[in-house]
């Protein structure tokens, strides 16, 4: 059981560094990345709309494997034992 607690703990680090990047990525009053690309043009006509989506998936893909994870490093993971 040490290897599977050993990659869930590898996987967990992943996802959090993950998260934290991509949260940060994410555009506030027009900031972010979205308004980096876009230059202040509206979203339809730059196609920001999309990365936007883009940026919320991967987010939300992050978000899961990181609480994934989390559930099972509490049903494998026996430290000192």
């Amino acid at each position: 059981m040490e290897v599977v607690a050993y990659i869930a703990i590898a996987i967990h680090v992943i996802c959090a560094i993950g998260l934290v990047v991509f949260v940060l990525l994410h555009s506030g009053k027009g900031t972010g990345v979205s308004s980096l690309f876009g230059a202040g043009l509206p979203a339809s006509a730059t196609g920001t709309g999309l990365i936007e989506k883009n940026l919320d998936r991967i987010t939300i893909g992050f978000a899961a494997g990181y609480g994934l994870t989390a559930l099972l490093l509490m049903l494998v993971y026996r430290p000192g034992a």
